[in-house]
């Protein structure tokens, strides 16, 4: 007798994993190249590219010690 056990929220993980590796099999196989572009792989994903992006400041920026700045001590 084999127990099943309840859905977990890793296995519609999962599920939506394989779900994409095959979405990414079908355009590879279709493709005209040996490999697809990084846009096409986006595509296929549906991966959204977001053009600005917050920052968040370092710690060391708020201290003025230089720290933080990467084109060296301040003179």
């Amino acid at each position: 007798m084999v127990t099943l056990s309840p859905r977990t929220v890793s296995d519609h993980v999962a599920l939506a994993e394989i779900e994409l590796c095959g979405e990414l099999m079908i355009a590879a196989s279709t493709a005209i190249g040996e490999r697809l572009s990084t846009d096409r792989i986006d595509e296929v994903l549906d991966v959204k590219v977001v053009t600005e992006r917050t920052t968040v400041p370092r710690q060391a920026d708020h201290r003025g010690d230089g720290a933080g700045d990467r084109r060296g001590p301040r003179l």
